[in-house]
């Protein structure tokens, strides 16, 4: 996340993007037109009941934003349900009081992610990329260590590469291993946290690689999948530095919303905010969707594009399958959070890694503001830091910097959030066959999509976005 230096070559688009016309304002919610027909693909049959649409989407992330479009430009009508008063889910760019805009979900994609990256491409949206750190912390103990970048990235190699070894073979075709294999499968009891353990790594690179994968779980290693760790790293070839760059480089100059906006531009979908979902029943042709206060919408197929941990807060009927509603009820890993601190001064272009017993174990310098300096943190626990409190970020900070002074801190806690109650979505052991078999097969009228359900990137806006087009696509077949 700004450690590790792009490789030299890759193009990063600067061009200033302007509309034409003012995108559609989303929170105004946009009616059926009076006298509307479908082309005779969608046409209902007679016999049929009338519903009030062809798809209800349920929650408005980048899942939901994009199947909708990819519905609506095939001529499908679609009602968007989001419970939030914004679109954009756990993705969220707003002013932050700091100074600038900043995106509180959701920030760095990356040319190996193919449909997020296709999508930057179609809208012609212009990226930055996150400073390269000029000199690196990292924490043995009680002990903080200098050096440089280079040298801790040295130190983390061993064990990084011993962890994801063998990530390509047994993924050789990441973005489509549905049915999971029985060779992973045998994988998917092991932690994170075991597998380290298998390595006898010294101090040193035990706290540097326990850190990292704290980092990447956005949680304990200890509650973490494995096979999560391996599908990321096959999505890069079998390459952790390719994954790392991947994780941490580009952004879009006009935060993820800039992306979120283009896509919801181009979609037709009736889109109603504040509407939270309670049941969703089935008939023998479509279903009905009820929310909270009691309004109800009909439509011929529905897609689901909650987050896993609040997955069953919707009453389903019928229910769906058992092990799903498992891995719901247990949660998926993610635990964590993230921070924005403007720190007084220019604190160089610095970067830390700690072991995850660190409230933040994570930071890295983004921006400079008026001469003070703009840092991203993040930390394993939520319930440990209140990010919103700049004493305790501060303190929290200190650890690494004993002078480092906080002037302001902004954040949002995604895990205390009812909509959401996780951060990016990272498996437990025992849970990839589960999620996989919930997102390749329709349950009725109903289909789960989102990045938690990805196939490829899941945990990222790539894997939302694919999700999102692959349920779209396999709806529009039973349209037809």
């Amino acid at each position: 996340m700004g450690l590790y230096k792009p490789n030299q070559g890759h193009y990063c688009a600067s061009v200033q993007v302007t509309w034409s016309t003012a995108p559609r304002d989303l929170s105004e919610p946009r009616l059926p037109r009076p006298g509307r027909h479908l082309p005779k693909k969608f046409e209902r049959a007679e016999a049929m009941t009338q519903y009030d649409t062809d798809v209800i989407v349920v929650g408005g992330g980048f899942a939901g934003v994009t199947a909708a479009r990819e519905l609506t430009q095939q001529g499908a009508a679609v009602i968007l349900l989001e419970a939030r008063d914004r679109l954009g889910g756990r993705t969220w760019t707003r002013e932050s009081g700091l100074g600038k805009s900043l995106d509180f979900g959701g920030t760095w994609v990356h040319w190996t992610q193919p449909h997020v990256w296709a999508e930057i491409g179609r809208y012609d949206l212009p990226l930055i990329s996150s400073p390269v750190a000029e000199h690196a912390l990292w924490k043995v103990g009680d002990e903080i260590r200098h050096g440089s970048p280079d040298v801790m990235f040295d130190l983390l190699d061993t064990g990084m590469t011993s962890v994801l070894d063998g990530s390509a073979r047994l993924l050789p075709n990441p973005f489509h291993f549905r049915p999971v294999s029985d060779e992973l499968k045998a994988l998917d009891h092991i932690t994170v946290a075991e597998k380290i353990a298998e390595l006898n790594l010294d101090d040193e690179q035990h706290a540097l690689v326990e850190g990292m994968w704290a980092l990447n779980f956005s949680g304990r290693p200890e509650v973490s999948a494995y096979t999560q760790g391996l599908r990321w790293c096959a999505l890069t070839g079998g390459n952790w530095h390719l994954l790392f760059e991947a994780c941490a480089t580009f952004k879009l100059a006009g935060g993820t919303k800039a992306l979120l906006d283009a896509i919801a531009a181009q979609s037709s979908a009736d889109v109603r905010l504040g509407a939270r979902v309670q049941r969703i029943e089935q008939d023998a042709d479509g279903a009905t969707v009820t929310l909270t206060d009691g309004r109800t919408f009909t439509a011929r197929e529905v897609v689901v594009t909650l987050p896993l941990n609040v997955l069953n807060t919707i009453d389903f009927a019928p229910a769906l399958p058992a092990d799903i509603r498992s891995v719901a009820d247990e949660g998926q890993a993610s635990t964590g959070c993230k921070v924005w601190v403007r720190v007084r001064g220019d604190v160089g272009k610095v970067a830390g890694l700690g072991p995850s017993s660190c409230a933040l174990n994570f930071f890295q310098y983004e921006y400079d503001i008026d001469g003070d300096s703009l840092i991203v943190a993040f930390g394993r626990d939520a319930t440990r830091i209140d990010i919103t409190d700049r004493d305790a970020v501060e303190s929290a900070l200190r650890e690494w910097i004993p002078d480092i002074e906080a002037v302001a801190v902004d954040g949002h806690d995604w895990v205390a959030d009812d909509l959401s109650q996780q951060t990016w979505a990272m498996l437990r052991p025992n849970q990839l066959v589960a999620v996989q078999n919930a997102a390749s097969e329709p349950h009725g009228h109903v289909r789960l999509a989102g990045s938690d359900y990805a196939e490829g990137w899941a945990g990222f806006i790539d894997g939302a976005i694919e999700s999102g087009k692959t349920a779209a696509a396999r709806i529009l077949q039973s349209l037809r």
